[in-house]
């Protein structure tokens, strides 16, 4: 694990599928915790110069304490080709698998919770396995967000694309405010305290 210091650089990647018919779907969760993040940051996203993603740089964490630098990334690609432009985006910034920071829906933990946790698996998640490849490594960290299994026999495919549920909807600014919360501690304040802070 890389040092942890104010003047390291941080990638956090929101996993999702660009355009405005996928933007409400469980599976852009990784979209909508970063845009929180770029909110609090106070910056709107733009086009980066490898024309791959959408970012946002600056600092993060509460005011007056030491800010590690951060961007924030939206890939422009389908969730299954998330991998190429997060490995242009890391070569870019200088950034090693070890400070970077995928954010994503996870079928197997129920809606309204995390889980924070370095390396691992894809578990089947598309866009895990393609910043695996184009990483050439899985220990990176993630930000998982529960959406629970779809019920009955939905398929899966479906499921993760589709629209929260009405009373999913009105629990999931809390879900989205939570997780950019455990993102900040994981940059500011390391895997371990992050994990007993969030993973219930």
């Amino acid at each position: 694990m890389a040092e942890q210091g104010a003047a390291e650089v941080w990638l956090v990647v929101g996993l999702g599928n660009p355009g405005p018919s996928y933007a409400g779907h469980r599976h852009n969760i990784g979209y909508l915790v970063v845009d929180e993040l770029a909110r609090r940051m106070g910056s709107g996203f733009r086009a980066h110069k490898t024309g791959r993603a959408d970012v946002v740089e600056g600092r993060l964490g509460p005011p007056g304490a030491p800010a590690p630098r951060v961007v924030l990334a939206k890939a422009r690609s389908y969730m299954n080709e998330s991998g190429g432009p997060v490995k242009a985006l890391a070569t870019f910034y200088k950034v090693p698998p070890e400070r970077v920071i995928a954010i994503h829906d996870e079928l197997d933990i129920d809606f309204g919770t995390l889980r924070i946790k370095l390396g691992g698996g894809d578990n089947g998640h598309n866009g895990l396995k393609s910043m695996r490849s184009s990483l050439g490594t899985g220990d990176f960290y993630r930000v998982r967000a529960g959406i629970g299994r779809p019920p009955g026999r939905q398929d899966v495919a479906d499921f993760v694309l589709s629209n929260y549920s009405t009373t999913e909807r009105k629990e999931l600014p809390f879900q989205i405010d939570t997780a950019a919360d455990a993102v900040e501690s994981l940059v500011a304040d390391g895997l371990a305290t992050t994990q007993s802070r969030y993973n219930s």
